[in-house]
């Protein structure tokens, strides 16, 4: 096979799959390059915290039509951090996450700094990688050339980003599996894959919208511990949006929990638990401390969701 620079047309001869085009939007760059460096590609997102923050949002507001989705929206993480974010149904995380990742601007009069500089969330296209809630895998393609599309996409030789992944497939589990194709792929294996795809788009923020909720119980356990040794190996900045509180915990340095809808932070936990965070930490006298706190400010967001809805 011929290696060339990958487009849309050769992920979707068929058309594009629902969803699927966003996310190719998103691993777009921004400006054509003439050609791929993979020193570039290599340099990524090793976190060096100086106290500044790597993102950082002030009085972000988004307006849909008569619906407020987000007000004054306060939210800074500094590099090498993974910050949790909870809150009711339809508090604004996702919009939150569009923002993050470039695929909406909010109203005017906000302040969106990246790395100090200001910036339009426009601006973040590309510069952010993103995996949101389905996995998103090519049916068409296998595990190898699944995980890869974001460094195609960006110009590298598909031979040369083969390579890269191959040696990545062991630390996700995946050794052996890489001729699989996703009908073939149990639902983590799947997401597996889609994080490895994360991974190999080295971008400074990584953006996981629920990334395990559609799995059954044991296998979400299973991969939090797995994540976790994973971001403690690379130390990317990472904000995971989840509905499991435990969860958040259990993965997070801080936690953020959003109000009811307009959504605003109303309480950011930092979770004082010491890393390496073992499956038993769960039943420790402050993992419960901290779930108490947690569900009493969401269970209050939540009652005030279902009085603005039953009026």
């Amino acid at each position: 096979m011929t290696d060339r620079t990958i487009t849309p047309t050769d992920l979707f001869p068929r058309g594009p799959a629902s969803g699927a085009m966003g996310l190719i939007e998103l691993l777009r760059p921004r400006k054509t390059q003439a050609a791929f460096s993979t020193p570039a590609l290599l340099e990524a997102a090793d976190a060096v915290d100086d106290g500044k923050p790597l993102i950082e949002l002030r009085n972000v507001s988004k307006t849909f039509g008569a619906t407020k989705a987000l007000s004054d929206l306060e939210v800074s993480i500094r590099p090498g951090e993974l910050v949790t974010v909870v809150g009711p149904s339809g508090c604004g995380k996702s919009t939150l996450f569009n923002i993050l990742a470039g695929l909406e601007e909010p109203d005017a009069g906000n302040i969106l700094r990246l790395k100090g500089v200001s910036s339009t969330a426009s601006d973040l296209l590309g510069k952010v990688s993103f995996m949101p809630q389905r996995d998103l895998l090519l049916p068409w393609r296998n595990v190898i050339d699944n995980a890869i599309i974001a460094l195609e996409i960006e110009g590298m030789p598909r031979a040369e980003a083969r390579k890269l992944a191959m040696e990545m497939l062991p630390e996700f589990g995946l050794a052996g599996f890489e001729k699989q194709y996703p009908n073939q792929l149990s639902g983590g294996m799947r997401q597996r894959v889609a994080l490895m795809r994360t991974f190999l788009f080295k971008r400074d923020l990584m953006l996981l919208d629920e990334p395990f909720g559609a799995l059954d119980a044991l296998t979400r356990t299973m991969m939090q511990r797995w994540l976790l040794d994973v971001w403690q190996k690379h130390k990317r900045t990472v904000l995971f949006i989840t509905h499991d509180v435990d969860e958040a915990i259990f993965l997070g340095d801080r936690v953020l929990v959003m109000t009811a809808r307009p959504g605003k932070v109303k309480l950011e936990q930092v979770v004082d638990l010491p890393r390496p965070r073992k499956a038993d930490i769960v039943t420790s006298p402050e993992f419960i401390a901290l779930k108490k706190t947690l569900l009493e400010a969401i269970e209050e967001e939540s009652m005030k969701s279902f009085q603005v809805a039953g009026h």
